[in-house]
């Protein structure tokens, strides 16, 4: 399995490379010797971008109608003070 590409190799051996990465994954391009690039499949694409697009912002959460900031807080217990009742009045 190789997964590193430098980019004189996937630029000429594209088509190995685009079934490589189909068939094992991710393929890491470099240049230099530095990674700079990736070739994924859209199906890791998509599961990739699907899941960003799917997170909430904290502040978006806190403005919803479902906002649930009850758990982030626990509870506070109150004491339970015995009241006297005093005289009647008429």
């Amino acid at each position: 399995m190789k997964n590193v590409w430098n980019v004189q190799d996937a630029n000429d051996r594209f088509a190995e490379m685009l079934e490589t990465s189909l068939s094992d994954g991710p393929q890491i391009v470099t240049r230099r010797g530095v990674e700079t690039a990736v070739l994924v499949s859209m199906e890791h694409w998509r599961g990739l971008t699907e899941s960003s697009s799917r997170r909430v912002d904290l502040k978006e959460l806190l403005l919803s109608a479902e906002a649930r900031t009850d758990d982030l807080v626990p509870p506070r217990t109150r004491l339970r003070l015995k009241c006297r009742t005093g005289p009647e009045l008429e």
